[in-house]
């Protein structure tokens, strides 16, 4: 994820060490094992919530607490890299990411309590979504440290890239295959197993991350604590108030306080980058125009991709209850096409400016959008939505690829390194919003259909009440945790109530990211990004930039 390929100017008074297999082997193993990790709970999402119980609030953080660490600190891991050498960065994140997926396989069972099983659920996915902060920008970093050509440089990443693509096309069928087997009686704790899968892929890549030959750049690199604490308090208390606004409302003090808390910290964030001398964002870039608005298309894009993705997996899973092996054919579909299509979009990047591939990609997974929009829920089929799965598969196979060679695009050549981190970075943020603002529309959305239906029926206020007061209080505490529970326990009242809210609140969900993605392409190919001629993304005068 993160293209951290700058060096500093003294590269030439520093070991550069060459790519060899054992190094080549490890960093692909190693980021494709930090994509394995992300992707795959999208396909768990409705056993989480059968299991666990979970609130809406609380099966958006599962998907967040390994996305924020990514977001907050993979720039500040590429940087302790460079200071203290890349390959115990490689051995430590695999380790922390089989720690992390360990805890996340010791969540306890639903009989116990169900916030003590949520926190150690967070808790081991934050640490995995640390380790893999750790793989993404430190395998980058070890490819560019041992390729000195731009054809070595260039096919090296290639081949990261692939590795990277292939973790995202893996994952939801390992997701949906290793949850086919038993874990004890309850059919609903299979979820496990997927956890148990990365746990074993991540002790292999530390293993084969002993035979990677260490590299390092220290020379000029420095952490930007400022930054990287009050960015971090910012962008988890922005997440916190999207998220609670769906279920505590929006006027809570709780969740007034996280706007406030984000929008000042925020902007403290802002002035320690203007006072840095090594800043973690180079607000600079930001003054040239064209990456200004290149950088919108990449949160607008990734935005409504990972938008996407988690309303797909909600749809499936959660709402119309599909078995994870059933749901992992559309993130295939979704994401099987970056890898498939690799030689097609890279061809087509090299050939033409690289902003029409990435406003065509928008554009398809704009058409996508609207196409499940208009596809209700209530046909318990996933044919309905295979084709504009495809369009949205196809179109993040071009707009992933396009996005770092647009912003590169955009700068002179001894700015790329700096360009492509920042976009990295900036395109993380878009996936961690995804998730957060979708989930809250849709949930807000859907709970209040469902209390629009309560006060229009006195039969179906009285059979609630009946039905509070006969039925177990599990029961009654799922359906009062929100629309997901509500829909989830059989023979409630508002089920079917919640069923058609939860339908209609994510076709609005699926419109939101249609939206923001049809926006993205709009500025991307609508030349506002100027006109910078079109040029490889490594060059050689850019590898000692």
């Amino acid at each position: 994820m993160s293209d951290l390929t700058t060096a500093p100017a003294s590269r030439h008074a520093i070991t550069t060490p060459f790519l060899t297999p054992g190094t080549r082997v490890a960093t692909a193993l190693a980021v494709l094992v930090a994509q394995v990790g992300l992707a795959i709970p999208a396909v768990l999402n409705g056993l989480f919530q059968q299991d666990l119980h979970t609130t809406s609030a609380q099966l958006t953080w599962i998907s967040d607490a390994f996305l924020v660490p990514v977001t907050l600190l993979e720039l500040s891991f590429g940087a302790l890299g460079d200071l203290f050498g890349r390959k115990r960065l490689l051995i430590g994140g695999s380790l922390l990411m089989a720690v992390g997926e360990l805890i996340s396989v010791l969540t306890p069972s639903a009989g116990t309590s169900n916030t003590a099983a949520i926190a150690t659920l967070w808790t081991g996915q934050a640490l995995t979504g640390i380790g893999a902060a750790v793989l993404f920008p430190t395998s980058l970093a070890m490819v560019a440290a041992g390729t000195h050509t731009a054809k070595d440089r260039a096919r090296g990443i290639a081949v990261w890239s692939a590795a990277l693509s292939s973790g995202g096309f893996v994952s939801p069928l390992l997701g949906g295959l290793v949850t086919k087997m038993s874990w004890g009686d309850d059919p609903t704790a299979t979820w496990r197993w997927a956890f148990v899968a990365v746990f074993l892929l991540a002790l292999i890549s530390a293993a084969v991350a002993l035979t990677a030959r260490n590299s390092s750049a220290p020379e000029g690199r420095s952490l930007d604590w400022p930054g990287q604490i009050t960015v971090a308090v910012s962008l988890f208390a922005l997440l916190f108030a999207v998220i609670q606004g769906a279920t505590s409302g929006w006027s809570s003090p709780w969740v007034i306080g996280g706007f406030v808390v984000a929008v000042v910290f925020f902007a403290a964030f802002i002035a320690a980058e203007r006072r840095s001398p090594a800043p973690l964002l180079r607000l600079s870039l930001f003054a040239n125009r064209a990456f200004a608005v290149s950088s919108l298309v990449t949160v607008l894009g990734m935005f409504a991709f990972l938008g996407t993705a988690y309303s797909t997996s909600i749809r499936l899973s959660a709402i119309q209850e599909f078995s994870p092996l059933e749901t992992a054919i559309a993130f295939v579909l979704l994401q099987g096409f970056a890898l498939v299509l690799m030689p097609v979009t890279a061809k087509t990047i090299h050939s033409y400016n690289p902003r029409w591939a990435l406003g065509a990609g928008f554009l398809l997974i704009a058409a996508g959008d609207f196409w499940i929009a208009a596809q209700s829920a209530v046909d318990r089929s996933l044919w309905p939505i295979v084709a504009p799965l495809v369009l949205v598969g196809v179109g993040f196979a071009f707009a992933l690829s396009g996005v770092t060679a647009v912003a590169v695009n955009t700068v002179p050549n001894h700015l790329a390194g700096m360009a492509s981190g920042t976009t990295s970075q900036l395109r993380d943020f878009g996936f961690t919003l995804g998730p957060a603002v979708i989930g809250a529309i849709a949930l807000s959305a859907a709970a209040s259909e469902i209390q629009h239906k309560l006060h229009a029926s006195s039969a179906l206020r009285a059979a609630m009440e009946k039905f509070g007061a006969s039925a177990p209080p599990e029961a009654v505490g799922a359906v009062n945790s929100g629309p997901l529970g509500a829909n989830a326990v059989a023979g409630n009242p508002i089920q079917n109530v919640a069923f058609h809210a939860l339908d209609h609140a994510y076709a609005i969900g699926y419109v939101v990211c249609g939206v923001s993605a049809l926006v993205a392409a709009l500025l991307a190919a609508g030349g506002m990004l100027g006109g910078a001629a079109r040029r490889p993304l490594v060059t050689e005068e850019s590898l000692h930039d």
